[in-house]
């Protein structure tokens, strides 16, 4: 008896796939096209196309009936949350921890250094043929926070180690120990942003994420501070955010956005003292051949009966992460 895994890309192109007819699969491509390649009653493996958007993401979730594992090639998992209703219970979800970290980390110390160091204006000045010179802020004796010290808050601390900031801080959702230093509950963040000179938020969204970035949370913040977001952009209150942004007591840079995309006339792309990039810290040169990887390594673990890494919940038990 053969059962289906569905993946958003040509199985051939996928290194060290377990052999299909070996070990029983048939191996079913589908990138978000409207027709689906197979029942999906017959799928055991769904691996959700990336960059598709929630709706296309659960589509197919009504029907897998018999699915056991459900992939995602993104680090959060809110697009497909909505669909998990549909599943029954002791269905695996598991995320792409692993994949994005680097991608991500790079543009978040990117998005950092380009804000402090004035890139848009000398952008700007070089259209104009301007010389903007003058000093600017370094990177090099600020105090950083860290919101969302998960593998890649961990990966954005490793690239700001050699830069010389006065402190780094780290702020998950319960306290630990590394080998940096500790991580701080979110119950302390009150009390760590007035000291923070850049603040870096690579959090999950979530029910308790949501919103988090408030009017109060940005009150906090020291005056001068930049606020860099690379997670999701309904963890920042947009007013919130703007009103500060229009004062011109924050900067911001920001890779993700609520709405998303930012439509055309809406007042955060013209405000002072904000950066913003198309919500790309993943869409890299690095993310394919991490993400194949990744899938190869599941499918063996899953055909050989082992458990499944980066499972972040189990449909009808509490999460795991």
């Amino acid at each position: 008896m053969t059962t289906d895994v569905w993946l958003p890309y040509a199985a051939d192109e996928i290194e060290g796939l377990p052999p299909a007819a070996e070990a029983g699969l048939n191996y079913r491509y589908w990138d978000g096209g409207p027709d689906f390649p197979a029942d999906p009653a017959d799928c055991v493996f769904y691996v959700v196309p990336y960059l598709k958007g929630a709706e296309t993401s659960v589509r197919p979730l009504p029907g897998m009936t018999s699915v056991r594992a459900v992939q995602t090639l993104t680090a959060g998992i809110d697009h497909v949350q909505a669909g998990l209703k549909y599943l029954a219970p002791g269905v695996q979800l598991c995320n792409a921890k692993g994949v994005h970290e680097a991608s991500t980390a790079e543009l978040a110390l990117a998005l950092v250094l380009a804000s402090l160091r004035g890139i848009p204006r000398f952008v700007q000045g070089q259209r104009q043929e301007e010389w903007r010179s003058g000093f600017y802020p370094a990177l090099a004796d600020k105090s950083v926070l860290i919101v969302g010290y998960g593998s890649i808050g961990s990966a954005i601390e490793d690239r700001l180690a050699p830069f010389e900031c006065a402190r780094v801080a780290r702020v998950a959702r319960s306290a630990r120990a590394t080998e940096r230093g500790p991580v701080h509950p979110l119950a302390e963040l009150p009390a760590l942003l007035p000291g923070a000179d850049v603040v870096i938020l690579s959090t999950p969204l979530t029910d308790t994420t949501r919103g988090l970035v408030n009017a109060d949370f940005l009150a906090r913040m020291k005056d001068g501070a930049l606020l860099v977001n690379v997670a999701r952009g309904p963890v920042v209150d947009t007013k919130a955010l703007l009103a500060e942004l229009e004062s011109g007591r924050i900067t911001a840079a920001l890779d993700v956005t609520d709405p998303e995309p930012l439509p055309a006339g809406h007042p955060l792309w013209h405000a002072p003292g904000v950066l913003i990039s198309p919500h790309v810290g993943g869409s890299t040169s690095a993310f394919l051949p991490r993400a194949k990887r990744l899938l190869a390594a599941q499918l063996t673990r899953h055909v050989a009966g082992k458990p499944l890494g980066n499972v972040v919940l189990t449909t009808g038990s509490r999460p795991t992460g």
